[in-house]
């Protein structure tokens, strides 16, 4: 029975990354692991239904487990979704549409002191305008806003990762 040596590649690569003392960005050990540190972030308001999307995304990515038993960061994000119309036609009507989203955001601990970390996310996603019905079109703008908030959360949530991976017990 031959064996072929590809099949063993894969175990060699994690050998590899374990013997330069890779350690996943959401492991569990350590004193205090990235995952404990994310659920004590507590999400300020954001204004406008895009921006309520945005943090209700972010509510369920940092807080895997629930709601927070103790808040010590405050994250602060300013959210602006713009549109352009790609798809032109010549009697100038717009029959597609990008939307840009971007967020830049903040972390300060709670109760006054400097930003911690800081940053930003931006994603694109695009709709077709078709004659439709009203709730027909609210329902698709809806869908392409909470599709942009969960790219941004995720955005956002990995990067404020990688800084408490950083800064452990920050």
């Amino acid at each position: 029975m031959s064996s072929n040596p590809r099949k063993f590649l894969p175990a060699l690569g994690l050998l590899a990354l374990a013997g330069c003392g890779f350690t996943p960005l959401y492991s569990q050990s350590g004193p205090a692991s990235v995952t404990q540190q994310l659920d004590t972030v507590a999400v300020a308001n954001i204004p406008e239904r895009p921006g309520q999307m945005l943090r209700e995304s972010l509510e369920t990515q940092l807080h895997t487990a629930g709601a927070p038993t103790r808040e010590l960061y405050s994250l602060s994000v300013a959210y602006t979704i713009s549109t352009a119309g790609i798809g032109v036609q010549q009697d100038t009507a717009t029959t597609r549409n990008r939307l840009n989203a971007t967020a830049g955001w903040v972390l300060t601990p709670i109760g006054g002191g400097a930003p911690l970390a800081s940053g930003t996310a931006t994603t694109e996603d695009a709709a077709n305008i078709v004659d439709q019905q009203y709730f027909a079109l609210t329902l698709e703008t809806d869908t392409v806003n909470q599709q942009l908030a969960d790219t941004i959360a995720a955005q956002i949530t990995s990067q404020l990762a990688a800084y408490f991976h950083s800064h452990p017990g920050a």
